[in-house]
């Protein structure tokens, strides 16, 4: 009766499988058939790259393609979409062609160690990487060398041209806001201007500078997303004995209303907590902390300045209007070397 055990033993290891050479590691015809389909994948992710970037240089935004299987199609977009899965999609299938049907398939094991390797073990890795980069073959494989450089430098042109998108530099764009000599605070939201005697002690309110009525109708324009990001206004109103300011600064406030930028000094968020038993102004992104009584001096976290103070005063009428501009640019101020 044959036991377990010898059962086992009777079975032997079949041991590795063979290597299977390829057709281009044999036929040479082959292997130039290969390297000629990696060369056309690159030229195909080029075709797709410059796709990309005529679509969107030199098709309008307002054009309009039908296409009978997908109905009426914005141009632009799709030529853009078509042009960056071009790219990608044969960026990647060159890539793995080339690893399956060219590059060396020898096996190499590299024993990892806990302590720094052997004088003997650093020189097989360096020998395994030179035998590695050996069987890319990029030094004898000329056209796939330069077919890969110009697929990828093509490549690489769609997201620097996509970066003028981003608009102007912050500083270029915070320098000025819409606050003028004369223009009048009004309520965020609705609109509404308003009188010094609506504020009591106490109180904050967020405003805006009102729009100038344009039309036949006198109908509003509507505010631009830039503007929305960069002009709102908190309106605080203290005790006037409360203020430790300079003459300087507390003439830039009315009967205990000081008016400061929303926009915190460290990275652009909204200062939107108010803590009115302390008289502090609290950014919620990363506790920077402003002394309203001070001039919005910063008391606590990574602020570098004050928050801007917006002159402001009263006309004919009673309400409340700026009476100069921010007379420093709004915001963050990451990009300015003098910041106090």
């Amino acid at each position: 009766m044959r036991t377990v055990s010898n059962e086992i033993e009777s079975i032997k290891d079949p041991g590795p499988a063979p290597h299977v050479l390829r057709a281009a590691d044999v036929n040479p015809r082959s292997e130039k058939r290969a390297e000629q389909q990696v060369a056309i994948l690159f030229a195909l992710s080029g075709v797709g790259s410059l796709l990309l970037i005529y679509s969107y240089v030199f098709i309008a935004n307002d054009v309009f393609i039908f296409i009978p299987v997908m109905g009426n199609q914005h141009a632009q977009q799709l030529g853009l979409g078509i042009g960056m899965a071009m790219s990608l999609f044969f960026l990647g299938m060159a890539a793995i062609h080339w690893a399956k049907t060219l590059m060396s398939e020898t096996e190499v094991v590299n024993h990892r160690h806990e302590f720094r390797s052997s004088d003997e073990d650093r020189e097989d890795f360096i020998k395994t990487v030179k035998e590695g980069v050996a069987g890319v073959q990029l030094g004898r494989r000329k056209l796939i060398k330069r077919s890969m450089a110009a697929s990828i430098g093509l490549f690489a042109l769609p997201p620097v041209l996509l970066l003028r998108d981003l608009g102007p530099l912050p500083k270029k764009q915070l320098e000025t806001t819409n606050w003028k000599s004369g223009t009048r605070l009004v309520t965020d939201p609705g609109d509404r201007p308003i009188l010094a005697s609506d504020l009591e002690v106490g109180s904050v309110v967020q405003v805006l500078p009102a729009i100038a009525e344009s039309g036949e109708k006198g109908e509003h324009p509507e505010r631009l997303l830039s503007d929305i990001a960069k002009d709102p206004v908190l309106l605080i109103r203290l005790r006037p004995e409360d203020f430790n300011l300079t003459p300087e600064k507390l003439a830039m406030t009315h009967e205990g209303i000081i008016a400061f930028s929303k926009i915190c000094s460290h990275m652009g968020c909204a200062v939107a907590l108010y803590e009115q038993t302390t008289k502090h102004l609290l950014c919620p992104c990363h506790q920077s902390t402003f002394d309203v009584t001070r001039g919005a001096k910063v008391i606590f976290g990574p602020a570098a300045r004050p928050l801007p103070q917006l002159d402001i005063t009263i006309d004919a009428e009673g309400y409340l209007i700026a009476r100069a501009p921010f007379s420093e640019s709004v915001g963050p101020s990451y990009w300015e070397r003098n910041s106090q």
